[in-house]
């Protein structure tokens, strides 16, 4: 198994091990788990992508399993199963020269249905907006700081860089609205790889600042590195940014019956709101798309979506007030899609 955590010293960021207190009781459960799971057969299978991030995120689900149920919580009874993706072994090209959807899901998800494992912990906004066959998704965790940070050895913002400076990023959202704003700046769009990765390529100066989900930064306490928060105005989130999706088997009632335990209530309706929006949309990799949903200080749902053209010439946009319930926020979601399409017109998409 490769290494999970390490000692990494950038010249001016600096991520301790003591930063990744959770990472090196990633890698002792691990072990643990390996050696249990040869004497006892676990009652539950947690299948994750092997990044730090992703792992934090089933480590935090297992965590809540454990203090929500008490036969969790004894040694050996939640297995970690770590499981490579489309998504992790392509690293040379743009996730929308790659195409296609489930690119950070889909081996994952062969693998709950084909009973490999029990649960599977996703990242919201990597998942498609049609779930599997004989699968669902009954558990989002309460949700993270949705913002963008924003990363620089040398400007305090974005507006700070100088002209031609170039911004790394994987996300077309993030291009489109950076050029949007910013048209004399450039952006690399093939900077892949985990956060610490990036990292490292900024600091050797491959770009001069990039993007990060300040959710992930949080998750993995890494906010020192972080130079300024972004505002929603200044930078829509990704549709489901932010939140993290538990799914099951259909006909796995057990299951279905421990995650319905950790379910956000306020998070899920949210992210209902914004994949009703993403759907109507057919977006994908290949497609600049951004929508939040949030209660506003009356206690009803604000919805906001944007398209964009990749190179950001183009940027719609457009929001929605109504009550915070189920079936009022998946239709202002596919209102509001629907809205953006007329004005986006044919061609708008593959452009």
């Amino acid at each position: 198994m490769e290494t999970l955590c390490s000692a990494v010293v950038f010249p001016s960021f600096k991520i301790r091990t003591s930063q990744f207190s959770k990472c090196g009781s990633i890698r002792a459960s691990l072990a643990i788990e390996q050696q249990t799971s040869q004497t006892k057969v676990a009652l539950l299978r947690i299948g994750t992508r092997g990044s730090p991030l992703a792992l934090a995120q089933a480590f935090e689900t297992r965590d809540k399993l454990m203090a929500s149920h008490p036969e969790l919580a004894e040694e050996g009874a939640i297995q970690i199963v770590i499981i490579k993706t489309t998504g992790d072994k392509i690293l040379s090209q743009p996730l929308a020269d790659i195409g296609g959807k489930g690119l950070f899901t889909k081996e994952i998800d062969e693998a709950l249905i084909n009973g490999d494992i029990d649960i599977a912990v996703h990242s919201m906004k990597d998942v498609p907006t049609y779930l599997p066959d004989k699968t669902i998704l009954p558990c989002n965790l309460p949700r993270e700081d949705v913002r963008d940070a924003f990363i620089s050895l040398n400007a305090a913002s974005l507006a700070d860089l100088p002209s031609g400076s170039i911004v790394g990023t994987a996300s077309l959202r993030r291009k489109s609205q950076i050029l949007h704003k910013y048209p004399s700046l450039n952006v690399e769009e093939n900077f892949r790889g985990n956060v610490q990765t990036r990292l490292r390529k900024l600091s050797e100066g491959v770009v001069q600042a990039t993007l990060l989900a300040l959710a992930g930064l949080k998750r993995l306490n890494m906010t020192e590195n972080v130079t300024s928060i972004l505002s929603i105005d200044d930078m829509l989130p990704a549709v489901a940014q932010g939140a993290i999706g538990i799914a099951c088997r259909s006909n796995d009632d057990k299951m279905a019956e421990y995650l319905a335990s950790l379910n956000h209530a306020e998070t899920k309706l949210a992210v209902s709101c914004e994949r009703s929006f993403l759907e109507t949309l057919e977006g994908s990799c290949r497609t600049p798309i951004a929508g939040y949903a949030s209660r506003n200080v009356d206690g009803d749902c604000l919805f906001r979506g944007l398209v964009a053209s990749p190179d950001g010439t183009s940027v719609l946009e457009t929001s929605r007030v109504g009550p915070y319930v189920a079936e009022d926020m998946i239709l202002m979601g596919k209102d509001a899609g629907e809205e953006l399409l007329s004005r986006a017109g044919p061609g708008f998409f593959s452009s």
